[in-house]
């Protein structure tokens, strides 16, 4: 099945399958290709109107029956660290942060697989090989970038993040790190150390992939202030998570046409 709009790009819609965050939900998404000299612009505007990208495909959910996954992002003027989150910087000061381009090595991937069979050993991720990491973190066609930490203590690497750069701000596409380090709340660390990064060169926004309400894998990323989510077509403040549980019901979408109708495409005329 496929919908487009009167001008390139052309949008589709996946088969359902199973969620991975809401049991007995079914989860599909709409999605288009990003490839071309006006792939940063195509990403930059769908990224405001709550897509990722994974790899050369921008997507966001799209599910008949549900509307609960929420594009959420942090705006770095207005984020003050909890005491908790204070607490995790300290923890972590023994943490180097290396910036690399988007290329994959043997270091990454024994990492990655370590964090997958600790965390997320039934995910769909769980069978992936060296070559389909490889082109995870190669096959890009914006700026992106891949962000280690090692703890200076051991040269260890412990933390991997590869991340794009937006007009507006950081999007951090996928992150992994050692289940060794559990305790140190690396996941969180690295949402800090992106808004220390956002504020140090002059970018308003970190953006964390979707938020989900009720979906336990998904809950830290309410604990951040400053949090927005993408709802009904604007930004807002995420405030009460309790009060997006009504999003969760047959009614919460539009038809994909609509969706479609309603997306916002960037003028590429002279790129």
């Amino acid at each position: 099945m496929r919908h487009s709009l009167p001008l390139a790009p052309q949008f589709y819609v996946t088969a359902p399958q199973p969620c991975p965050y809401l049991p007995g939900r079914m989860e599909r998404k709409l999605f288009t290709a990003l490839q071309g000299d006006s792939a940063s612009k195509l990403n930059d505007s769908l990224s405001k109107q709550g897509f990722r990208r994974s790899q050369n495909v921008l997507y966001r959910p799209s599910c008949s029956d549900c509307a609960a996954c929420l594009s959420a992002r942090i705006r770095i003027e207005d984020f003050k660290p909890s005491r908790s989150q204070s607490r995790t910087k300290k923890r972590n000061s023994g943490l180097t942060r290396r910036v690399a381009s988007p290329w994959a090595s043997e270091e990454q991937y024994d990492l990655f697989r370590r964090y997958l069979d600790a965390r997320h050993a039934d995910g769909g991720m769980a069978d992936m090989d060296v070559f389909e990491f490889a082109a995870m973190i190669e096959e890009t066609p914006i700026r992106s970038r891949v962000i280690e930490y090692v703890d200076q203590s051991t040269d260890q690497l412990v933390a991997v993040c590869l991340t794009d750069m937006l007009d507006d701000g950081l999007s951090m596409v996928y992150s992994f790190y050692d289940p060794d380090y559990a305790s140190k709340s690396l996941g969180t660390w690295m949402i800090l150390d992106h808004i220390d990064i956002a504020r140090e060169t002059g970018l308003p926004y970190v953006y964390l992939g979707y938020w989900v309400p009720g979906s336990d894998k998904m809950g830290y990323k309410a604990q951040f202030s400053a949090v927005e989510v993408y709802r009904k077509g604007h930004w807002e403040d995420l405030g009460d998570a309790s009060r997006y549980e009504s999003d969760m019901h047959p009614l919460s979408t539009d038809p994909i046409a609509e969706q479609v109708a309603n997306i916002s495409l960037p003028d590429t005329r002279g790129t």
